[in-house]
């Protein structure tokens, strides 16, 4: 083993007993007496000053104590009191992780992370519940949210693009739960996901061709399946003339876009009074002049409009669900348009979803944390008053000579039937006609 391993083993265990908590706890005692001391001028030093005046301390505090730990050991007691008064403590090191996906607290003992979408347990830990609110609050303080007996749940978005939930005793029974959603600066390009392998250069061609068709386009999976990412990579390929209009509960959209509205809903106050729905916005897009609308998650009574929309001349729109498959999809859009109160009859509502969807992509997670798209979809119209739907693609893993799984796509051989690519076929066929023509000419 390396010196460099042995090292960041020994630190890692360090961090995570209880005597590196115990001299943290009483240190960080004795900093916030110093710091009252001190007083308003604390609240103007910069960071390099804040971490500069800890170490000071700290080695005052182990010589005059006389705690028995190692340079190394102050240094990193004194890296965590410094993340502690200057920025967000145990949870800093794991937001500025890239590969970080999801932090999960339950109770302030018991942390994990999301990577690649697998869950593992962190070896760090808080002081007690009381530790982690402080730093929650810290992170809700700049978003004007509170967290404490009167509102002991809370939700927001974070300035990054990220998103956090708290709930906090008694409504969480083990202690303080925390979830942190995080979300890549630059998101995935359609390139990259097929290069991850989250579907294959022939699917990424159908895509291509659906959204540039402007073919409607739901997307269907599970929590944390990926549905996001995808909706995002797929909003790559609309052309840069197009006024896109994005509608969520919590914005997590990033599009590449030039012309986009980015428009979130509001929560509504102790008695209600504020409240805009997805709904709402979705109602008010139709009078901004969209060229495409961009719904983050259809969840609610908001189903209606956008199947309107799509069936009046809003095409290109596109949609996260959630739903286990395609079938299940077209199920959902049925019961939600029910809970909205749909006045119509059954026949009627199937006949308006299989007029406004275009194509529904099934992604899911699979048991190794890998994200893939299990089928692609395309709706064709009603038969026998059921919406009648062909899959183009499906997902069926080969299992290699090694015994090890391998992603592939199988194509049925179907063409879309969709009259939107038809034309565009035709538009592009015209367009390399022409070209060949002014070649010879």
């Amino acid at each position: 083993m390396s010196p460099d391993i042995q090292f960041a083993d020994d630190d890692q265990a360090f961090v995570g007993s209880q005597q590196f908590q115990d001299i943290k706890n009483w240190t960080h005692e004795h900093l916030l007496t110093r710091i009252e001391e001190l007083g308003a001028e604390f609240g103007r030093w910069s960071r390099a000053s804040i971490q500069q005046f800890v170490e000071l301390e700290l080695d005052s505090f182990v010589r005059l104590q006389r705690v028995p730990i190692n340079e190394r050991e102050i240094q990193l007691v004194a890296d965590a009191l410094t993340k502690e008064l200057a920025g967000l403590g145990p949870l800093e090191d794991l937001l500025n992780d890239p590969a970080v996906e999801d932090v999960l607290i339950n109770g302030h003992k018991n942390v994990y992370v999301s990577r690649r979408g697998i869950l593992t347990r962190e070896q760090i830990r808080f002081s007690d519940d009381d530790h982690v609110l402080r730093i929650v609050r810290r992170i809700l303080a700049p978003l004007g949210r509170r967290l404490d007996e009167s509102n002991p749940m809370v939700d927001a978005r974070l300035p990054d693009g990220g998103r956090i939930n708290a709930v906090i005793e008694p409504l969480a029974l083990d202690g303080m739960s925390v979830s942190i959603r995080k979300f890549r600066k630059d998101p995935l390009t359609p390139a990259e996901l097929v290069k991850l392998g989250t579907f294959d250069a022939g699917m990424a061609q159908v895509l291509e061709m659906a959204v540039r068709a402007r073919c409607n386009i739901l997307v269907s999976g599970g929590t944390s399946s990926g549905k996001t990412s995808l909706l995002n990579a797929l909003t790559t390929f609309i052309p840069e003339t197009e006024r896109v209009i994005t509608i969520e509960d919590t914005a997590e959209l990033s599009l590449a876009n030039a012309h986009v509205v980015r428009l979130e809903s509001r929560q509504g106050g102790f008695d209600g009074a504020g409240l805009v729905s997805i709904r709402d916005l979705l109602r008010n897009s139709l009078r901004m002049r969209p060229d495409r609308i961009i719904v983050g998650e259809v969840r609610g009574a908001e189903v209606i409009e956008m199947l309107q929309a799509m069936n009046t001349g809003h095409d290109g729109s596109m949609g996260t669900i959630h739903a286990s498959s395609p079938r299940e999809c077209i199920y959902r859009l049925e019961m939600l348009a029910g809970f909205a109160g749909y006045q119509g009859s059954e026949v009627s509502l199937r006949r308006q979803i299989a007029s406004a969807i275009d194509f529904i992509v099934q992604i899911g997670r699979l048991s190794g944390g890998q994200r893939r798209i299990l089928s692609l979809s395309e709706v064709t119209g009603v038969n026998d008053n059921v919406v009648a739907m062909q899959e183009l693609y499906r997902y069926e893993p080969q299992v290699g000579p090694d015994g090890e799984e391998r992603d592939r796509w199988v194509s049925l051989g179907i063409a879309p039937h969709s009259p939107k690519i038809a034309r565009l076929r035709q538009t592009l066929a015209r367009s390399t006609q022409g070209t060949a023509e002014g070649r010879r000419g």
